[in-house]
């Protein structure tokens, strides 16, 4: 419950307040910005202003003049180039370009056609005497200030990146637990007629009533029995024992075939030699079931099974094939996918279970070998030795 509650009610307000927070950021960078451009500007004024004084310092006193000559001294760091109304450079400061080291002037004025796109130009006017303009560009602040808000946007998607896969791995993991929960009851509840099963078996061997038909029983118990425990291993750790892995094959596939439609036709290839492999022998067992059963399915009832058992240096090969309708090109990379299924009434579990009692489990690997449509489909399980 307070999981469903912060995932549902939190969330929201916390995704709100990134938002929220994220464009008051971005708005006082964006005002402040705006303030040291246009501080910039009344720098650059005076500047011209200053220059224009210097250039009347003929009909100013001394003092005046020093004061203009001063301000001319301090610019700061903008750059700046200065130039006729021919348009050729009389003045540059703090412009990258050094005439000694290279004395290429073509470099200052495309410098200049840089700085022309950056603000607008001041004019400097005296009389008929002078007629300059002061072109000028953004200081190292403002252009570094100019890329805090990509920076800030950045660091708010990575932030929106991780707090998405929280989500999605809490809810993930409500969902695991939820479906554990349900594999554990479901256990739970199958115990209890079992073992009342199994007293009504035992009394009817002790009877010697319908012996065969009781074997037959006594074997469907034992297969409830199986699933039981299967359901019960749900969420937790399997562990692994040596197990020969070829006779484990042939009885999944013997209880099945007595089980399954007199259209199939089975063909199996399983060695006779012992294989003894670390498996968990209940899943394994529940991973063939399910591959053939999904084949059968396909063939809907009528067909040709094949499974076949192939022993390597290191590790044990198995395929499972039938002649069904096969699988569409552009569903074979998400038939593992949990809930993805193309029964009308499947649930999709199957296969995503197959998957993880393979790869999780046993690290070994599962996948489709070929599949054609109308043709059939062949699934390939690798396990280590």
């Amino acid at each position: 419950m307070s999981n469903f509650f912060f995932q549902n009610k939190i969330r929201p307000w916390v995704l709100l307040s990134v938002f929220v927070i994220v464009a008051l950021i971005l708005w006082n960078t964006n005002i402040l910005f705006q303030i040291l451009k246009e501080e910039e500007r009344t720098k650059m004024e005076l500047w011209a202003t200053a220059q224009q004084e210097l250039i009347e310092n003929s009909d100013l006193s001394r003092d005046y003049g020093i004061l203009a000559f001063d301000v001319l001294q301090k610019i700061g760091v903008t750059p700046m180039i200065q130039v006729n109304a021919s348009g050729y450079i009389k003045d540059f400061k703090n412009i990258g370009w050094d005439i000694q080291r290279d004395p290429d002037s073509l470099k200052l004025y495309d410098l200049l056609s840089e700085l022309k796109l950056e603000n607008a130009p001041i004019a400097i006017r005296y009389k008929e005497v002078v007629n300059q303009t002061l072109y000028y560009g953004d200081s190292e602040l403002l252009k570094k200030l100019q890329y805090y808000p990509l920076a800030l946007l950045l660091i708010m998607a990575l932030f929106a990146a991780v707090l998405f896969f929280f989500f999605q791995t809490s809810r993930v993991s409500e969902q695991n637990r939820l479906w554990a929960g349900m594999a554990k009851e479901t256990a739970h509840q199958i115990g209890t007629p079992l073992s009342s099963l199994m007293g009504w078996i035992t009394l009817l061997k002790e009877q010697n009533i319908a012996p065969t038909s009781v074997d037959e029983m006594e074997k469907d118990v034992d297969r409830l029995t199986v699933i039981t425990e299967r359901f019960s291993k749900v969420g937790s750790l399997p562990e692994l024992h040596d197990h020969d892995v070829a006779r484990a094959t042939e009885e999944a596939i013997l209880y099945l075939k007595k089980r399954s439609s007199q259209l199939i036709q089975w063909t199996w290839d399983v060695p006779t030699n012992e294989i003894r492999i670390p498996i968990n022998l209940p899943l394994y067992s529940w991973t063939l079931e399910n591959l053939i059963k999904n084949g059968i399915d396909a063939m809907k009832g009528q067909g040709g099974l094949t499974i076949e058992l192939v022993e390597r240096k290191n590790e044990v090969v198995v395929r499972v094939s039938d002649t069904g309708q096969g699988i569409a090109p552009k569903n074979v990379k998400r038939i593992f996918n949990p809930g993805f299924t193309t029964k009308q009434r499947g649930w999709g579990l199957g296969l995503s279970l197959v998957r993880r009692i393979i790869v999780d489990y046993h690290q070994g690997s599962i996948a489709v070998l070929k599949t054609e449509m109308g043709k059939g489909t062949t699934f390939e399980i690798r396990l280590k030795k």
